[in-house]
């Protein structure tokens, strides 16, 4: 099977089984998702998920969390992985949104990136969950996944380098929820450490059980 029909596999699995995937973030509106997906880096959906209520409470939009301090929100986030820097990106963060953007969040990967704690990842989720657009976000799932199954030579060694390939195949008006395929895939059956392949429906089309190696490139 070559490239190509690995990606029509793909989308024709996903689309008949999963069309509607999303994230897994809890949100309302646009700025809550930036907070959640600026928490998740390095962190689960789950306790992102738990903190999340009583930070929103606290400060339900930009001008109240602009309005406060790296201090404070830190104790409203502590338990999420590397609480300094996140509660400085974030009210860092509030305040550009407040000062240049007019509380609304941005709608460009250019000027979410020029917000604290927001990179190419983050930006890519943003565009594509709230503005519909068909980018692909790549972190440790997507990056995973997208070398087992043989969607991207081994020598796409960095997210940039996946997502250019991702996008070159996946159809546009795929791209978008792709993405969370990905994700979910990446998260519940091809894990890390001892992939599910008993229970996945990807192995007819898998490169890594076709050959018996899961080796990915360090991310």
């Amino acid at each position: 099977m070559n490239k190509k029909e690995r990606y029509k596999a793909l989308v024709d699995y996903f689309t008949n089984n999963y069309p509607e995937a999303e994230t897994e973030l809890k949100y309302t509106n646009p700025y809550e998702l930036l907070v959640a997906v600026i928490l998740s880096a390095q962190c689960t959906d789950k306790r992102v998920n738990i903190i999340t209520p009583p930070l929103f409470e606290r400060f339900p939009d930009a001008e109240s969390m602009a309005a406060s301090t790296a201090d404070e929100i830190y104790e409203y986030i502590r338990s999420v992985s590397y609480p300094n820097n996140k509660s400085k990106h974030l009210a860092g963060m509030a305040r550009l949104l407040v000062n240049e953007f007019n509380a609304e969040v941005p709608n460009t990967i250019e000027d979410l990136q020029r917000l604290p704690g927001v990179g190419r990842k983050t930006a890519n989720v943003i565009v594509s969950v709230i503005f519909n657009q068909p980018a692909m976000a790549v972190d440790t799932h997507v990056f995973r996944t997208s070398h087992r199954l043989g969607l991207v030579p081994k020598t796409a060694k960095n997210p940039l380098l996946v997502e250019r390939e991702l996008v070159k195949y996946i159809p546009k008006s795929k791209i978008a929820v792709a993405h969370h395929w990905l994700i979910l895939h990446g998260r519940y059956i091809c894990v890390a450490r001892t992939p599910k392949c008993g229970i996945c429906n990807l192995r007819d089309f898998c490169l890594a059980f076709e050959k018996g190696d899961f080796s990915t490139p360090s991310l």
